[in-house]
């Protein structure tokens, strides 16, 4: 297949490619109605309207600056969540840390009562579950040394037969 190129080695522009319509811009696209006799269309314009503009306010009115967040309640809330790593005793310090930092909140009108109430949830549930887990291992100790006091015969540890018996 060829194509036809200009005598310089360029594709002509005014000629289309094998297979395809020349291009008219006083015909109208295919599928579009084409213009009344005697009207020339120039496409769809859109119309002028007035820029509308805020302007400049009359006073600057200054941003008032936010409260400092209580320092306390950051430490509560760490305080807290550190108890998963400790087993729950830094958690109950964070419970206590949240309330003293909400009192100091309404006192002094600080930011972080959040945070402050995070400490406190997340501190007595931490708290909670640590308890409830060190609880379980004493009871299953109980367990273990009543069963052993009871049958004498009773060994806790695994069998494990030794290969040579002597």
């Amino acid at each position: 297949m060829s194509y036809p190129q200009q005598p310089g080695g360029g594709w002509q522009q005014d000629q289309p490619w094998p297979g395809q319509q020349a291009y008219d811009p006083n015909q109208p696209a295919s599928g579009q109605p084409a213009s009344p006799a005697g009207y020339v269309d120039y496409g769809y314009q859109q119309q002028a309207y007035p820029a509308y503009g805020y302007g400049t306010p009359a006073v600057v009115m200054p941003v008032a600056a936010a409260p400092p967040t209580n320092g306390m309640a950051i430490a509560s809330l760490v305080c807290s969540l550190a108890g998963l790593a400790t087993c729950g005793l830094t958690s109950i310090v964070g419970a206590i840390l949240g309330h003293v930092a909400r009192r100091q909140i309404r006192e002094r009108g600080e930011a972080g009562d959040g945070l402050a109430l995070a400490g406190i949830i997340s501190g007595w549930i931490i708290f909670g579950l640590a308890a409830l887990g060190i609880a379980a291992y004493i009871v299953f100790a109980i367990i273990l040394v009543s069963a052993a006091a009871t049958n004498p015969g009773f060994d806790p540890t695994p069998y494990n037969p030794t290969p040579y018996p002597s």
